[in-house]
């Protein structure tokens, strides 16, 4: 009988090379590449973790997770992030913690920025940007039904980069 994802039990090692998605399906959303490095299906659903390239300045627009934490990790380039009404500027080797139910966005300000994201509890986030990925010249009001549909909720516009 074959398992589901959360009750897959992992008993060994899995390795992903970097530039690498963990199912070789990258996924291009909001001006990046996602790579997952970790699954929720290797974890039972208590950790994902992405790494990104952005190639365009900007992110996400302020939004709040419901039910996760997120960890960012700048590896490359730079970003400035808020995190409820805090604002912080990043650049590689520096990383930001930000709790579930309080407003966040990023913006990479860099020519190229390399982020590494972690969620915790996974959730539905693989979905998310597997989801997000399809939809091509969103509306706001689409973008929200997407969000609301992953336990997340637009709050506000994405940073402004000049």
């Amino acid at each position: 009988m074959a398992q589901s994802p959360t009750n897959l039990s992992i008993s060994k090692g899995i390795p992903v090379a970097a530039g690498d998605d963990r199912f070789s399906e990258a996924v291009r959303f909001i001006n990046g590449r996602f790579d997952c490095k970790v699954s929720a299906r290797d974890t039972n659903g208590g950790l994902c973790i992405y790494d990104t390239v952005r190639t365009e300045k900007g992110g996400p627009p302020l939004h709040v997770h419901h039910a996760q934490d997120e960890w960012f990790f700048v590896r490359e380039g730079e970003f400035i992030f808020q995190v409820g009404l805090d604002t912080f500027r990043l650049r590689a080797g520096d990383s930001l913690f930000a709790p579930r139910k309080v407003p966040h966005a990023f913006a990479n300000v860099s020519d190229t920025g390399k982020l590494m994201i972690a969620y915790q509890p996974a959730g539905t986030i693989e979905q998310f940007f597997n989801d997000g990925s399809l939809v091509k010249n969103p509306t706001p009001a689409v973008m929200q039904d997407l969000f609301r549909a992953h336990a997340m909720e637009i709050v506000g516009p994405p940073i402004k980069v000049d």
